[in-house]
């Protein structure tokens, strides 16, 4: 490839990054000539020594100046390359090098030419958009084609978005891949077809009016194609305002909010929670995100608010932030000093400015989640500061979380129960208002009514997801800054854990010490630790001729169906993992136990979790479950509950869009102690291994084989320390021992003892319901149970203990495969049998003992799929290879 001088004729990033790809690919860059300094900055083509000129004008009344041409002409190009270029450029110096001179232009000429290719491209509505390198001539982008590319345009496509997308780094390529075309003398000259040829001037503001009296597709062209210079405007309430940030909508006739008349509009917008709802004369609709009047832009969800908002008076902290902030500010402009009035754009701000300010906001103060449309919404010094110190007081102009609280002043402290559904960040009825009583276990008493889900509020929840990544700012969101609220999310629920607690214990049971340290305990830590993950999903490359690029994808929209024996902790393990993979997510908590699940949503909404994230559906399996199951938006559904249950889902989710799947189901795990182990230490650990969470466990230890030689002896010393556990209320701090968790459950566990006796298993203590109120069933110990027995193969789900004498080869011996324990001195004994169980987890000398970071899932009919760790990960991603030749 022969290399040549080439001048370099115009501006912007993209000049500077043509600029060095050709200097990359050996050229020599003879000058730079560019637009002069704008508010005392150079623009980013100036660089490298390379000389600069800054000639404000080539020529005056169509006449070349003759100054000007002849200082280009002293630097000697072969090659003129216009990437980006505003100024004219008489046919003086586009003629003179011996290769001619390129101009790159946003366009698929010969349509569109002129100055605002992009926006008219998406104000005719094209279905295509690309751009063109052409020969110069002396005409307006009429020269010979050189090289052109075309991309396909999404829906809600703007002129930022199609531009990042693939005009900007695409047109850097091809810009590049022109030069080298023209060294190889490659380069072909096509002259423009006349048919479908087309010019359109610069879009002005006064040309930007809205014609009402058009579909809402084209509303919606217009709009976009104006966004965001110069700007599409209407007349409302006597008044100039544009309109910002428009996408089309399905579900726009069903809005509620309030109405905006609009002059010459066919009906009433709507002022909605999402933004402004406009329709077009075919009553089909569009939503504006952003409105801006009176020389301040503001959110349009805000409009009816906007005048509303009182200065808020800064502490002394918030003054030492802002006089930071105030330093911070001056990259924004040449300003000395920025004072409160400076208003950053007028001052000479530009869009990488503003990326620059928002992510030295974000070093400063992490909780303050600025996006760059803050920004632009608060110009003013004065103004941004007030923008920023709301937010990091949680008051930043978002609509106030409502909440229909349940209160009960109860184990000295009042709880706050919220007891409607969670659909896109609010709390709201069920359809038909319909609802039923969640009971609390200790003494049978109703503690609220709750929203009883309907199909229909399924399929709003699932919307919201979907709507949530898709056209939301979580699907966006930098990998870091989604960790840093799922971080605060954690940190919420550690400030509420005494009450998160006392809700558990009330709700399911679970003893309050218990559900402190396990239930909510283990939920934050979960939390904390997907929170790490979120940024370090990472790409890996193959080990090949060609790149092979393993990369993880989020699914998008995910399910999730918890069981009633740890209601948030199972929250916690799928949802966490979840969210830090980037979902949205659907979550049906068991019917039975829903307010925790509920109080999460509470704190998920006050951390700042953008709404239709995180959705939380109380209702039936057989509607809820179900219907998630079957949804076409829905790409993946976690569950843990029973086998039976688990293979339906799996069925069901085969059937309708073969979703992904992960199944944690029943167990019957078994624990082997051998002779030569910690006598006392495997007593105690049995024990905690059958009656922990009063046995409402899935890897609870299903049965016990013990050695023969200390069997006698290790049932002597359990039933002794059965008989000193403390069974009552779980709020009361020496309880060991609370209600089961429901009425249901506590019928089965009756009625599983009675089939264990009736079988000819002995009894040895415990094994019937406590006469008191509420769900209450003794520690129950059972002997000599064989192996035929129903209750050597099914899974009580509560605190009985099957023990029979250990004859070897039985462990395996079943369809479940969730846990497995083994008490010995013996290391080597130890790891000969544990390599042998056939269960995703195993104890040895200890039971129960999880963590975080420890892959957790079962074999066989207890399900496939893990929650914790990080394969917990990649049960909520999915896998691409991309490979790429070169």
């Amino acid at each position: 490839m022969g290399l040549m001088k080439i001048a370099v004729i115009g501006q912007s990033l993209f000049g500077q990054e043509v600029y060095k790809e050709l200097r990359k690919d050996g050229h020599t860059i003879v000058g730079v000539f560019t637009i002069p300094d704008k508010d005392g900055k150079a623009d980013p083509l100036e660089k490298d020594g390379v000389p600069v000129f800054k000639f404000p004008r080539w020529r005056v009344k169509s006449q070349a100046i003759p100054e000007v041409v002849s200082q280009y002409r002293d630097m000697g190009a072969e090659l003129n390359v216009l990437p980006f270029c505003s100024q004219f450029i008489p046919m003086e110096v586009i003629d003179h090098p011996k290769h001619g001179s390129i101009i790159y232009h946003p366009s698929l000429l010969p349509r569109h030419r002129g100055a605002s290719a992009i926006n008219w491209t998406l104000i005719h509505g094209d279905k295509k958009a690309g751009f063109t390198v052409f020969w110069a001539d002396d005409g307006l982008d009429t020269g010979p084609i050189l090289l052109q590319k075309e991309c396909d345009v999404e829906p809600n496509d703007t002129v930022n978005t199609i531009y990042k997308r693939f005009l900007f780094p695409e047109g850097v390529k091809g810009t590049v891949e022109a030069v080298r075309l023209i060294a190889e003398g490659k380069a072909p000259k096509i002259t423009q077809p006349q048919e479908g040829a087309t010019y359109e001037g610069i879009q002005k503001k006064e040309g930007a009016k809205i014609d009402w009296n058009q579909s809402a597709e084209a509303l919606h062209n217009w709009i976009r194609g104006n966004d965001k210079v110069p700007g599409a405007w209407a007349e409302v309430d006597g008044r100039k305002v544009t309109f910002y940030g428009s996408i089309l909508v399905d579900n726009g006739t069903t809005a509620s909010g309030q109405p905006l008349e609009i002059s010459g509009a066919s009906r009433p917008g709507i002022v909605t929670k999402a933004g402004l709802v406009l329709f077009g004369n075919d009553d089909k609709a569009l939503l504006v995100k952003n409105l801006q009047f009176d020389g301040k832009m503001i959110a349009a969800a805000q409009y009816f608010r906007s005048g509303s908002s009182a200065a808020v008076e800064l502490t002394e902290e918030e003054k030492t932030f802002a006089e930071q902030m105030r330093v911070t500010a001056s990259i924004l402009s040449n300003v000395s000093q920025i004072e409160d009035s400076t208003d950053f754009f007028k001052s000479g701000a530009a869009s990488m400015d503003v990326v620059r300010l928002v992510e030295e906001v974000k070093l400063r103060a992490s909780s303050c989640q600025l996006q760059n449309e803050d920004v632009y919404m608060n110009t003013t010094f004065q103004d941004f500061i007030q923008m920023c110190v709301r937010k990091l007081r949680g008051e930043d102009d978002e609509e106030e979380l409502v909440v229909d609280y349940v209160e009960k002043t109860i184990n000295n402290m009042t709880i706050k129960i919220p007891h409607q559904l969670f659909i896109n960040g609010e709390f709201v009825d069920a359809e038909g208002g319909k609802t039923y009583k969640t009971i609390n276990p200790t003494d049978g008493t109703a503690i609220c009514d709750v929203s009883l889900a309907q199909i229909s509020d399924v399929d709003k929840a699932v919307a919201a997801a979907k709507e949530a990544f898709e056209e939301g700012e979580w699907g966006k969101m930098n990998p870091r800054d989604r960790g840093r609220l799922i971080y605060k999310l954690a940190d919420l629920m550690e400030q509420h854990q005494e009450e998160l607690a006392t809700i558990e214990a009330i709700d399911s049971g679970a003893v309050y010490t218990l559900a402190l340290k396990t239930h909510v305990g283990m939920s934050i830590q979960t939390f904390r630790y997907f929170a790490g993950w979120c940024d370090k999903i990472q790409v890996r490359l193959g080990k090949h001729p060609l790149i092979e690029v393993l990369n993880c994808f989020f699914l998008r929209v995910c399910a999730i169906v918890i069981p009633w024996n740890y209601p948030l902790m199972m929250l916690a393990w799928k949802t966490a993992a979840c969210l830090g993979a980037g979902n949205t997510v659907v979550l049906k908590p068991a019917q039975v136990t829903p307010l925790t699940a509920l109080k999460f949503a509470e704190l998920a909404a006050r951390a700042g979790l953008p709404k239709g994230v995180l959705n939380i559906l109380p209702g039936s399996g057989a509607l809820v479950g179900q219907r998630l199951s079957d949804h076409p938006d829905v790409r993946k559904l976690g569950f843990t509950g029973s086998t039976e249950i688990g293979k339906h889902i799996m069925k069901s989710c085969a059937v309708s869009n073969v979703k992904k799947v992960s199944l944690e189901l029943g167990g019957k795990s078994p624990l082997i102690i051998f002779s030569d182990c910690d006598l006392d230490k495997a007593v105690r650990m049995g024990m905690s291994s059958v009656f922990f969470n009063k046995g409402e466990n899935c890897i609870a230890a299903g049965r016990l084989f013990v050695e023969d030689t200390i069997h006698d002896q290790f049932v002597k010393k359990v039933v002794e320390e059965v008989k000193k556990m403390k069974i009552g209320d779980p709020l009361d701090r020496s309880t060991d021992h609370g209600p089961q968790n429901h009425k249901a459950h506590l019928d089965k566990l009756v009625e599983y003892c009675q089939t264990g006796v009736k079988e000819g298993a002995t009894l040895v203590y415990g094994g019937k319901q406590v006469q008191r109120p509420g769900f209450f069933f003794e520690p129950t110990v059972f002997t000599d149970v064989q192996d035929h027995m129903y209750i050597a193969k099914e899974e009580s789900f509560g605190p009985v203990m099957i023990i029979s004498k250990f004859k070897g080869g039985r462990a395996n011996a079943t369809e479940y495969g969730l846990a497995s324990g083994v008490f010995t001195r013996d290391i080597s004994k130890a790891l000969y049998v544990s390599e042998r169980l056939d269960a995703g987890t195993v104890f040895v000398n200890t039971y129960n003992k999880t963590d975080v970071a420890a892959p957790f899932g079962g074999f066989k009919q207890s399900g496939f799929g893990k929650d914790l760790g990080q394969d917990a990960l990649n049960e909520y991603l999915k896998t691409k290879a991309v490979t790429i030749e070169y």
